[in-house]
């Protein structure tokens, strides 16, 4: 078997070190230019995106997570499969997180206004999301049959 070279590891940076401090002055910098960009046309109207986004997530959608989450436990628990939630939830987490992003165009919300800004058809919006979410269920489903296939020839045969 192969050594393992063990490389030092480097100290954190301390707390309140001027490339953290520069970091962070960086970072406000930032974050205050895209407020003034974001917030210098319709204000009202981002704000009350911003509030009610952060409100719907956290009284709507956080408990449908945990109620989804809690089903799938249940149910692969039941079957002895506990052990396979993570490759449910993995990529219902990752499509999610896609259509977060891409809601607009997959829903066809703002296909008019894409076009416009762009020049670019906003059709096919929803047949990738549906295609990319196929390919990361596919892909989960390989990797666990790969693994449980594994197991079963690590295993030793059972005596009768």
């Amino acid at each position: 078997m192969p050594r393992r070279v063990r490389l030092p590891l480097r100290p954190p940076l301390p707390l309140g070190s001027p490339l953290q401090l520069l970091l962070l002055a960086c970072s406000f910098a930032l974050a205050a230019y895209a407020g003034i960009r974001l917030f210098a046309g319709d204000w009202f109207g981002v704000a009350l995106w911003i509030v009610g986004a952060a409100v719907l997530h956290d009284l709507v959608f956080v408990p449908l997570y945990a109620l989804a989450d809690r089903l799938v436990v249940r149910g692969l628990g039941a079957a002895g499969r506990r052990g396979w939630t993570s490759y449910v939830r993995v990529p219902t987490a990752l499509s999610l997180l896609l259509l977060l992003v891409w809601f607009p165009l997959i829903s066809g919300m703002t296909a008019e206004h894409y076009r416009l800004a762009t020049g670019l058809s906003p059709d096919g919006f929803l047949a990738r999301w549906l295609l990319i979410t196929a390919v990361l269920f596919g892909a989960s489903a390989l990797l666990l049959a790969l693994r449980v296939r594994k197991a079963a020839k690590q295993r030793p045969p059972a005596s009768h």
